[in-house]
C-alpha cells in the first residue's frame, strides 16, 4: 500500500477511497471505508442508486455520476479503489484500464469485488486467500476469488439464511412448478437440459438462448 493511514491524524488528510458501483456490495464497501476514516467516493450510471445513497450516507459519502472523466479522475486521486460493479449473470464491465493503472498514485490498492463475474478492471484476474495479491505497475490488485470464504463460518450461515426459502420450495413443489410461482427463482434458472435460459449468459458466451415460457410449457 502507500503507507496511508485511512483516517489521517491531526495535521494529516486522511485517505482516499473510490468506490465504483452503488449496488449492495458498493453500500458495503463504502459503509467500512467510511468505518475505517477514509473519505469516500461512490460512482454509479443510475441517479435512483445514488439518490438513494445521498438519502443514506448524507454529507459522509461523496457521490458522483459516472462517466469517463468522472471515473478516471476518482482513480487517479484515490489511494484505495473498490470495483464494486454488477451486471446479473453477465460479465462485468473493464472499467479501470491499464494505462490509467499506470498514471495512479504509487502503492495504491485495487479491490475487485466483482472478480468472479470476469472483474471490473483490465488487469484484474483471479487469487487465492493463500496468494491474494499480485503487482501490475506500481499499484497492488487484490482479487480474490469468493472473498466471503475468508470468514466461512459466518458466510456459510449468510449464504443459507438467503437461499433455505427457495431450496424448501423447490424440495416441496418441484423445480419446475416452484420456478412458475416465484418469479425470483425464475429469473435463477440459467440453463436447462443443455439449452441456455437466461439472456445475459447466452450473450457472455456467444450462444443461443431459448425463452424460459418455453422450458416451462
Amino acid at each position: 500500500g502507500r503507507g496511508v493511514l485511512p483516517g489521517g491524524v491531526p495535521g494529516v488528510a486522511a485517505g482516499r477511497a473510490v468506490v465504483i458501483g452503488a449496488g449492495v456490495s458498493g453500500w458495503n464497501a463504502a459503509t467500512v471505508a467510511l468505518g475505517m476514516g477514509f473519505h469516500v467516493t461512490l460512482l454509479d450510471r443510475d441517479l435512483d442508486k445514488l439518490r438513494e445513497a445521498d438519502r443514506f450516507f448524507g454529507n459522509r459519502v461523496q457521490t458522483v455520476a459516472s462517466n469517463a472523466f468522472e471515473l478516471e479522475r476518482a482513480v487517479l486521486a484515490a489511494d484505495l479503489v473498490i470495483g464494486a460493479v454488477l451486471i446479473p449473470g453477465a460479465r462485468a464491465p473493464k472499467l479501470v484500464t491499464n494505462e490509467m493503472v499506470s498514471r495512479m498514485k504509487p502503492g495504491s490498492v485495487l479491490v475487485d469485488i466483482a472478480i468472479d463475474q470476469g472483474g471490473c478492471f483490465e488487469d484484474s484476474r483471479p487469487t487465492t486467500h493463500a496468494e491474494p495479491t499480485y503487482r501490475v505497475h506500481d499499484s497492488v490488485f487484490y482479487c480474490v476469488a469468493n472473498m466471503p470464504g475468508a470468514v466461512p463460518h459466518t458466510s456459510t450461515h449468510a449464504l443459507t439464511n438467503a437461499t433455505l426459502p427457495y431450496i424448501v420450495e423447490l424440495a416441496n413443489r418441484g423445480w419446475r412448478e416452484a420456478v412458475r410461482r416465484d418469479a425470483a427463482l425464475a429469473k435463477g434458472l440459467n440453463t436447462h437440459e443443455g439449452r441456455v435460459t437466461y439472456g445475459p449468459v447466452g450473450e457472455a458466451h456467444g450462444l443461443d438462448v431459448v425463452d424460459i415460457a418455453t422450458v416451462l410449457a
